[in-house]
């Protein structure tokens, strides 16, 4: 198997001094968990898939829920605050890590603009095998913090987000999505997106407002 591509990264903008000078959020830290971690978050993705696609024997279930038992008295000694985890910190792997975030990768990132691709999975489906349409502004925001990060811009949080959805966005398909910073007044970054299947047919597109949090605000 071939070994993936490394991401194209460019981080000449990025202000390395923001926590410190911008609001009052928490310095966050890349995490780099062992190997078995990015693993098993692969594996409780599938687990969400299966979820929502068995039709089994009660009895089944009923197994699969003492299983389920099982593994969250493993997991429950080491539930760890918010920065500690490396869920979400763990930028190597599809989604950072996080099972919330949709398990895209960001292929280029730098002051003009953010590429990251990936697949929607039978969990993200919401009917007729379409991406539920609240999936897509959680894809969009995401991407938008990370463009904000990599154009040097401070800290901020979303203020507002616009989708058009101009196709059905299907599951279990290579995708991508481009994002770029469209101007700067003060402290609102205004920022923009496309969501592009593999023959380049614009599935949705998204404009959105960041605001550069103040001193003290989280």
């Amino acid at each position: 198997m071939s070994e993936r591509p490394k991401p194209v990264i460019d981080a000449s903008a990025v202000d390395h001094d923001r926590y410190e000078r911008h609001g009052g959020f928490p310095k966050i830290v890349e995490a780099h968990p062992g190997p078995e971690f990015g693993s098993f978050v692969a594996a409780m993705r599938t687990l969400q898939d299966l979820a929502v696609s068995v039709d089994a024997p009660d009895e089944v279930y009923g197994r699969a829920l003492r299983q389920a038992n099982e593994l969250i008295e493993l997991l429950e000694p080491y539930r760890a605050p918010e920065l500690a985890s490396p869920a979400g910190r763990a930028t190597a792997l599809p989604g950072r890590g996080s099972l919330l975030m949709p398990p895209w990768r960001v292929v280029e990132a730098g002051p003009d603009g953010v590429r990251s691709q990936g697949e929607f999975r039978r969990y993200h489906v919401g009917g007729n095998s379409a991406v539920h349409g609240g999936v897509l502004p959680l894809l969009f925001d995401d991407l938008f913090g990370t463009l904000v990060h990599y154009a040097g811009r401070p800290i901020s949080r979303t203020a507002f987000l616009h989708v058009n959805y101009r196709k059905i966005t299907p599951v279990e398909t290579p995708l991508t999505v481009v994002g770029t910073v469209d101007r700067v007044e003060g402290r609102k970054t205004f920022v923009s997106a496309r969501l592009l299947d593999e023959s380049e047919t614009l599935l949705a597109d998204c404009e959105g407002l960041m605001v550069q949090l103040l001193p003290w605000q989280p």
